[in-house]
């Protein structure tokens, strides 16, 4: 979205590591955890999603400085509660209750939620996109 570019290597078994790359420089490297989790990172106000697909999605703005309960994209609601230093827990939410939990805990995380790309960082930030 902010004109970098991605470098993405397929690890085997659903991990993926992308490397972002801007003015010829890798500025940020993120990785899937094969069937655990998607990957996610807040780059300064540019957040990326890497699903266990390999596949890679970015956009700015959209975001909440939490704690606080927020509505996201897609009909999803986020719970979000400060658990300690450098970390936050994301409840996120849909018709039926809970369906995922995001823990940030001292790096970014993020999640495809039915092609709903949420991230939630360090600092409480949490964001969505289409």
């Amino acid at each position: 979205m902010d004109g970098s570019t991605a470098k993405i290597y397929d690890l085997g078994s659903q991990r993926y590591r992308a490397e972002i790359v801007s003015h010829g420089s890798v500025v940020a490297t993120m990785e899937t955890k094969g069937q655990e989790a998607d990957a996610g990172l807040d780059a300064n106000g540019m957040y990326v999603v890497l699903t266990m697909g390999g596949e890679i999605h970015s956009r700015m703005g959209g975001e909440h400085q939490g704690p606080g309960t927020f509505k996201l994209t897609g009909g999803w609601t986020a719970k979000v509660t400060k658990i300690g230093e450098l970390r936050y827990r994301a409840q996120i939410i849909g018709h039926d209750g809970v369906a995922a939990t995001l823990e940030a805990n001292g790096h970014d995380v993020g999640v495809d939620a039915n092609s709903v790309y949420i991230v939630l960082s360090t600092g409480g930030v949490i964001s969505s996109h289409k």
